[in-house]
């Protein structure tokens, strides 16, 4: 009996140990969740290697009755007819994504403070985890923004609140993660603006002191929003007007992994870093937006990125855990799923943004899949 009780014992403790290395910075309530869902055919698969798949179960919440879905992304409240661009499932090869339970998910994050950091596209998985998180409150007043503030691109700072359960999601604008800086003396006349690849942005330290970071940046990173408009990089004070774009992403992302290694105890913290979302313009000046009424069946081109190699590179050179969710591949699949002519300006199609619900609902269902369990980029 003693032999047996032992060998329990021991098998309870291998498991554990081999959880807590799986996700090394997750709170205790968390790996209790992990455990309560886990799932055996996750052990070891790639779930960012799969394809699309029609599901009637999608989707998951309606965007009309989500206040805090931007007017802009809710394409089937805009006027667009057909609606199977809303019932496709991301299905990896080798297992399935664990279904989105969202009452475990509000009480796992109870107490809890969710923080986003980036562009627009971080803005709408934000928008897309609140709707998603609301479709099982019972009291829809009991959910605000703490500030009383509309949902709105100009904001750098939204939070929404859900009292019933004391934890916030929060978002902060940083489109580019380091410094805007003014002109520089002796700059060139077409200097309007810097980049300080080598300093975070000065909002940085409202980031502190969360249980779970989620970043982005990338789509800002394009002459149109830097050298068209003035806007060339800074490193200390040496202005680098040479400087190709790629090579300043990636000594900004130097710079954020450093300021992550410095300040951030991932003890506490758990840090993820979601890759660059391809768009599907049908020419070079992204003015042409032709919305497909399926995901294409071959990605042509667009299921790599230099930015998100980039990430990769970075990440995996880091001294501390960093999650990727590595979702440009997945993505790059789904030319029928952005806001195209149905957003709130139908005069500027655009094949760069998502319609919610859609795509960024399936990046945070990514996003709970490697929370609870080895998604398989644990990059140290």
């Amino acid at each position: 009996m003693l032999i047996v009780i032992g060998l329990f014992v021991s098998f309870i403790i291998f498991f554990a140990g081999g959880y807590i290395y799986v996700l090394p910075s997750l709170s205790p309530e968390f790996l209790g969740y992990s455990l309560s869902v886990f799932n055996n055919s996750m052990v070891g698969c790639d779930i960012f290697n799969g394809s699309w798949v029609l599901d009637d179960a999608y989707p998951l919440y309606n965007a009309s009755e989500c206040p805090f879905a931007e007017q802009g992304f809710n394409c089937l409240g805009n006027g667009r007819s057909d609606n199977d661009y809303l019932k496709w499932r991301w299905k990896p090869k080798h297992c399935d994504l664990p279904r989105f339970d969202v009452y475990c998910i509000l009480e796992r994050f109870r107490n809890k403070r969710i923080v986003f950091v980036g562009d627009s596209m971080s803005r709408t998985q934000w928008e897309s985890l609140i709707c998603l998180l609301m479709t099982r409150v019972e009291d829809k007043k009991s959910v605000y923004e703490v500030n009383g503030n509309n949902i709105t691109k100009r904001i750098r700072f939204l939070g929404v609140r859900f009292s019933s359960f004391n934890f916030t999601i929060e978002f902060f604008r940083s489109v580019f993660l380091v410094q805007h800086g003014l002109i520089p003396r002796h700059a060139p006349r077409r200097v309007t603006s810097t980049l300080k690849l080598d300093k975070l942005d000065n909002i940085s330290n409202e980031w502190l002191h969360a249980d779970i970071l989620i970043f982005n940046t990338g789509q800002w990173w394009v002459p149109g929003k830097l050298f068209q408009v003035g806007c060339y990089f800074q490193v200390g004070n040496s202005l680098k007007l040479g400087m190709s774009i790629r090579t300043a992403f990636r000594l900004a992302l130097g710079t954020w992994a450093a300021w992550v290694e410095r300040s951030i105890d991932t003890n506490k913290t758990r840090v993820f870093f979601r890759t660059f979302e391809p768009s599907h313009w049908s020419d070079q000046s992204h003015r042409l937006c032709n919305v497909t009424q399926n995901p294409m069946t071959e990605p042509i081109g667009r299921e790599h990125h230099v930015f998100s190699d980039s990430v990769l590179e970075v990440i995996k050179n880091m001294k501390i855990p960093i999650t990727v969710l590595n979702i440009t591949s997945l993505s790059s699949f789904r030319s029928d799923a952005h806001v195209g002519q149905w957003n709130d300006n139908q005069s500027a199609p655009d094949c760069a943004h998502w319609c919610l619900p859609g795509v960024p609902d399936v990046w945070n269902e990514i996003f709970f899949s490697c929370l609870f369990h080895d998604c398989g980029l644990h990059l140290q």
